[in-house]
């Protein structure tokens, strides 16, 4: 007998034929998220999408909670939506996003379409569909009369990091036995076991202009000092067996003539482990703090990331028990590790088993 997240398994054919019978719902509401413009910077579209999440959370019964952001020196975002099921069994937190990564005006530029197999449009797969899944799977759940204990959160900036939704994600994982993350699976039907951690730099570079060719020797570039640290950093690449760097922009001087004072370097880390992870952060640091170019000074600030989402046993069994469910509903699965971060890595990193790409 296989292990359950839910206190008590409904028939399988008898949820199938549910979940068929939602089908017709299923796609209309679809269509109606995906011509909703919700880039993670246009909240208004974003809190369209969260209106939404709000009824259907509410129509299945959940105490649902809404946070508006309140921003300081960052750009407007929308709400936080968490709703709250009752029930028995585990204690499941269910997590999907309402941000794209797309325009406003891309809805109108290529709105939903389908062809009877597959579905089009801006954020149809990331994660309007996953949303959606999470909300008609619990829908389905209840109607087959099993009602576990759920808390769906709804975020409005996953896709720019979650600067806002962290913080409830992190006080919210703990309390829950397994954290289940709405992402689309990978194209061959993956699910997601691990991801890569992510840590994003901003480097500012101030040195002192100079007029090249009357005065070279008064000038301190900024320019010569990131590109030591461009090759500095990328050679870190293969130090560790699961570490990547890549230094992506630079920008800085103003004319060919003139040494430059300003320079500005991003940078992306990468890695699949903690340890390999926190050693290579530590590194970049200790480049930044000593630079090779004297009178050069170099800011370094880290911005949105993600620690990384290791496999461990727990998230195994997990994998396990979906790769058992799938058998029974007809189909294979396995899962997979991606090199992209995304909510799932903070439950994960603290300690609760954790599947992603459902």
């Amino acid at each position: 007998m296989r292990v359950s997240i839910l206190m008590g398994m409904p028939d399988m054919n008898a949820l199938h034929g549910i979940v068929g019978a939602r089908r017709p719902r299923f796609l209309a509401e679809l269509e109606t998220l995906v011509n909703i413009d919700c880039g993670s910077y246009t909240p208004a579209g974003v809190n369209q999408v969260a209106d939404f999440v709000t009824d259907a959370l509410r129509e299945l019964g959940a105490q649902v909670e809404r946070v508006p952001h309140v921003p300081s020196d960052a750009r407007q975002l929308g709400d936080v939506v968490i709703g709250r099921l009752t029930g028995d069994g585990p204690r499941l937190l269910l997590i999907g996003h309402m941000d794209t990564v797309f325009d406003e005006g891309t809805a109108a530029e290529r709105p939903y379409r389908s062809d009877g197999e597959r579905a089009f449009g801006p954020g149809v797969t990331d994660m309007k569909a996953g949303l959606l899944a999470g909300i008609h799977a619990i829908a389905a759940l209840h109607q087959a009369g099993t009602r576990p204990s759920i808390t769906f959160v709804a975020n409005p900036d996953e896709e720019i990091g979650s600067p806002f939704s962290t913080s409830f994600i992190r006080t919210l994982a703990p309390r829950h036995d397994v954290a289940l993350v709405l992402e689309c699976a990978r194209a061959n039907g993956d699910i997601v076991s691990s991801r890569k951690g992510i840590a994003d730099y901003h480097l500012s570079l101030v040195g002192r202009a100079a007029h090249a060719g009357v005065e070279p020797e008064k000038g301190r570039s900024a320019i010569l000092e990131a590109a030591h640290l461009t090759l500095a950093l990328h050679a870190l690449n293969g130090r560790w067996s699961t570490v990547t760097v890549n230094a992506g922009v630079i920008s800085g001087g103003t004319r060919p003539n003139v040494v430059a004072e300003r320079c500005e370097l991003e940078v992306d880390l990468r890695a699949t482990d903690l340890d390999a992870f926190n050693a290579a952060a530590a590194e970049v640091e200790r480049l930044v703090a000593s630079p090779t170019v004297d009178g050069v000074e170099v800011t370094l600030r880290r911005s949105a990331g993600h620690p990384p989402m290791e496999k461990t046993g727990a998230s195994g069994r997990l994998v396990e028990l979906a790769v058992s469910i799938a058998g029974e509903l007809g189909f294979s699965l396995t899962d997979a590790a991606t090199g992209g971060a995304s909510d799932a890595n903070t439950c994960a990193a603290l300690g609760v088993p954790t599947l992603d790409g459902l």
